[in-house]
């Protein structure tokens, strides 16, 4: 079942559901432990009424007696953490809604020095393969399906809800700022590096070679007539006799090269790619030239027309193309995610690489806003009402509480039988 069947709606009545049981819990119970309090009162008061006429009644008088006690002091202990006992103000009691602010407070601490110290926080994600569970996680195709099928529509709701001011404000305080520091002509370099990296870029350069081997397939008339415009005084039959022939030499070229991964005109084109990596990464021509793309760019975008083309565009385009109806999309990207999952689960390369890059992250993100997390939590709590936070988390721990009561009321009675053999063995 994928991780996201029921997301959104969902997940405030399952919430809400999950709360109801447990408290159906807690009040069962209660009445357990209750009524285990009013057993012990019923033989107490039983004992004590035929004690006179069977003496042996005294030992289970004992434990009654002992066990009432008990159960009625576990009962105070329990009920004070939440509220005051018989709506009586005793001195500390309703312990939990009288130290809120404390107890809020306390918590974020906790939380901070216990999980978001970064050195503990870093020891501890050091030793988990994020990048290969989550390849894991996508090579599922029901998982990688969930993924596409939000991304899809959170981004056709959002581009629903945008406006042209909307847009201007996002690229005025987000894109152009970036674009402007963007050396495009260095980060194009990274990125051909990474894609050449082990030889990632040979299933493009096989998609490549079939889809120009189709190409010229499909397109030889078209050839063909543009070799007799250039060529006006040979006839017709010996033009097509050579575009055939020439078609078909490279066609078969294509096809030499698409079936050994050791071909010549692999190596040739491989040598040239990593010269083009280098000068993208070092030349300063190639790097202004990137700047005055970058600005050419940033002028476009900054027209009203531009953008209003642009958005009428995309709105457009996510319509017809990322639409619940329309599967091809979903399905591809789908396909693309489950793809990339099963690489990041194979290749250690990768996951040394992205590891590395999310904890320097992580590490970045807790140093900076580890505070603002753990005061975030003390402000949450510190704002529930008081009887809403003592309802929380009774709901929550008050039928392992109860427990105590239970509890107490054995110990209670045993403790007493034990205290009355003492005590006829120490009057012997």
């Amino acid at each position: 079942m994928s991780f996201f069947a029921d997301s959104g709606g969902s997940a405030r009545p399952a919430a809400d559901a999950r709360e109801e049981q447990a408290l159906r819990r807690l009040k069962q119970m209660r009445w357990t432990a209750t009524s285990l309090l009013a057993l012990m009162i019923i033989v107490l008061v039983a004992c004590n009424l035929y004690q006179g006429a069977h003496g042996w009644l005294v030992w289970p008088r004992a434990f009654a007696e002992a066990g009432t006690v008990g159960a009625i002091a576990d009962w105070y202990a329990v009920v004070a953490l939440f509220r005051r006992p018989l709506g009586l103000r005793v001195p500390h009691t309703a312990i939990i809604s009288q130290n809120q602010q404390r107890i809020a407070e306390r918590l974020g601490d906790f939380v901070h020095e216990n999980f978001l110290a970064p050195d503990f926080l870093m020891l501890r994600l050091a030793g988990y393969n994020a990048t290969q569970a989550l390849g894991r996680w996508l090579a599922r195709p029901s998982n990688s399906r969930g993924v596409a099928d939000v991304a899809m529509d959170s981004l056709v709701e959002l581009l629903d809800g945008m406006d042209e001011d909307d847009l201007q404000r996002l690229f005025e305080g987000f894109v152009i700022p970036h674009l402007r520091t963007l050396d495009l002509s260095r980060a194009t370099g990274r990125l051909l590096q990474l894609l050449t990296d082990a030889g990632r870029h040979q299933p493009l350069l096989d998609c490549g070679l079939g889809a120009l081997k189709a190409w010229l397939t499909s397109n030889a008339g078209v050839i063909r007539a543009k070799f007799s415009e250039a060529s006006l005084y040979t006839p017709a039959p010996l033009d097509a006799y050579i575009v055939r022939k020439f078609i078909e030499g490279i066609v078969a070229l294509l096809g030499e090269v698409a079936g050994n991964p050791e071909h010549e005109l692999r190596r040739q084109l491989d040598a040239a790619l990593q010269a083009l990596i280098s000068q993208l990464q070092t030349s300063s021509q190639y790097r202004r030239f990137g700047h005055i793309l970058m600005r050419d760019c940033i002028r476009h975008v900054r027209k009203a027309d531009s953008r209003r083309a642009m958005l009428e565009h995309v709105r457009a385009w996510s319509t017809t193309r990322l639409g619940p109806k329309d599967a091809e999309s979903r399905n591809t990207l789908a396909v693309l995610l489950v793809s990339f999952g099963r690489t990041l689960r194979r290749d250690p390369a990768i996951q040394r690489k992205l590891n590395a890059w999310w904890l320097a992250l992580a590490d970045k993100l807790v140093t900076r806003y580890g505070r603002q997390l753990s005061a975030l939590i003390t402000e949450v709590v510190q704002s529930w009402k008081a009887d809403e936070v003592s309802r929380k988390i009774e709901t929550e721990i008050g039928r392992d509480l109860q427990f105590i009561r239970i509890n107490g009321t054995f110990v209670g009675g045993m403790v007493g039988v034990l205290l009355h053999a003492a005590t006829l063995a120490l009057a012997r």
